[in-house]
């Protein structure tokens, strides 16, 4: 193989637990596509993998069952569309996420997202870092997702000079879950840019390899982190003020947000191919990625809401009977532990009334890629036991939010059938 798994990461693929066969991950600035790049990874996944899509949880899309011959004209194809997966795995700064679409305020958070998307990906300063280096940008801090990144951004409040951020750093989650910290309140957006990159540049000077911005804050503590970052020459540094048209996909005003539910992030071609042509429809020609692994819209507010409903329902997306995150797991990841997708069914055959209400998350590993410690119910595969027989059978953590920060265990090692128990208590 003349290209090293490394490099293949940095172009934002990884071998599935196929033999054989890789996924791409495509970045998408704040989780927003055009309809027309849409269909571009609609026939990709056609044309080179099974015709299937898969929505992460970060706002990207997944393109599974690749040939490792067929990737440069994987790549090939969506760049011509402006598509890039550059940074999208691998030790580099990956998609800018968002979580609050439908917020009011989210034209300015699209622009920043795009801004950081921009600047960061591909920018040889930023690869090869220890490890991956996350980036969000919220409206609010409702969703308590800027609590899981490396830098989270909640925007603030605008003034004569535009957007102001508050600034998190140094959260995130996998097998040693951290909230980040409050590191700067009201950074203007000109100086967003020189600010993570400071940051960054300590994360990759000070950091053991494989090892996240969290751990070298636990390591030599706040204090001497704050030190560190000052002492960056770009640290306060501010940008000059950006002109011109607008940069944002997405109309809010005078919108309403809509939604087609996704069971497991899990689309085909086709139906990506026909949530794009409701796009065109009714959405401006923009679909949004969701952090909870479904497609959304904000379609003119002037428009019925049954109409809407009904087209949708039409191509076959009708109400989201149970909120569930869920990742590949076992099913194609490397590294997952349990059958995901098998899982979650059984789950919702448990479900009453109270449990079918609430959020949940379901994650294949303890890499927690599905945040289940933001979710009202979440659920990690921690473990894999064996029998006397020697077959091996995943066990389950129970995560229960507490309203604030990142949910906690409330049950460990759970068998499948002791985890529908604790599903059955909820209600």
């Amino acid at each position: 193989m003349s290209t090293t798994i490394t490099e293949y990461r940095l172009d934002g693929i990884y071998r599935q637990r196929q033999d054989g066969f890789f996924m791409q991950r495509v970045k998408l600035a704040a989780g927003v596509i055009s309809a027309d790049q849409a269909r571009v990874v609609a026939a990709v996944s056609t044309r080179f993998g099974r015709g299937t899509v898969h929505l992460t949880t970060r706002g990207s899309m997944e393109i599974h069952w690749l040939k490792e011959a067929d990737l440069p004209a994987v790549k090939s194809s969506l760049s011509a569309v402006g598509l890039t997966a550059r940074g999208a795995c691998g030790g580099a700064v990956r998609g800018v996420t968002c979580a609050s679409q439908g917020a009011l305020g989210f034209p300015a958070v699209e622009t920043m997202a795009r801004r950081l998307h921009r600047h960061f990906t591909a920018n040889p300063r930023f690869e090869r870092l220890p490890k991956k280096f996350k980036i969000g940008v919220e409206a609010d801090a409702s969703g308590r997702r800027h609590l899981i990144q490396d830098a989270g951004l909640v925007l603030s409040g605008t003034d004569g000079t535009g957007a102001r951020y508050d600034l998190f750093v140094a959260g995130g989650l996998g097998r040693e879950p951290q909230p980040g910290f409050l590191f700067e309140a009201g950074v203007s957006e000109n100086r967003v840019i020189p600010l993570i990159e400071a940051i960054a540049r300590v994360y990759a000077a000070h950091t053991p390899a494989g090892k996240r911005l969290k751990h070298l804050v636990r390591e030599i503590g706040e204090a001497e982190f704050r030190r560190l970052v000052a002492a960056e020459p770009s640290a306060a540094e501010e940008l000059p003020a950006v002109s011109g048209l607008p940069e944002n996909l997405v109309e809010v005003a005078n919108t309403r947000r809509i939604v087609a539910p996704v069971h497991a992030g899990e689309l085909t071609s086709g139906q990506l191919l026909d949530l794009a042509g409701f796009a065109d429809r009714f959405g401006g020609s923009v679909l949004m990625a969701t952090a909870d692994q479904d497609i959304a819209f904000h379609v003119d507010a002037a428009l019925e809401a049954t109409d809407t409903a009904s087209a949708l329902k039409q191509i076959g997306f009708g109400e989201q009977q149970v909120a569930f995150r869920i990742c590949p797991g076992s099913h194609q990841c490397l590294v997952g532990l349990s059958a995901t997708r098998d899982v979650a069914l059984t789950l919702i055959e448990q479900m009453g009334p109270a449990a079918s209400n609430l959020g949940w998350a379901l994650s294949g590993c303890p890499n927690s890629c599905t945040q289940p410690q933001l979710a009202d119910v979440g659920i990690v595969s921690s473990s894999l036991v064996k029998d006397e027989h020697g077959r091996r059978s995943p066990r389950f953590d129970l995560y229960r939010s507490g309203g604030e920060g990142l949910g906690k265990v409330r049950e460990s090692s759970l068998t499948l059938e002791e985890l529908c128990g604790k599903v059955r208590e909820i209600g």
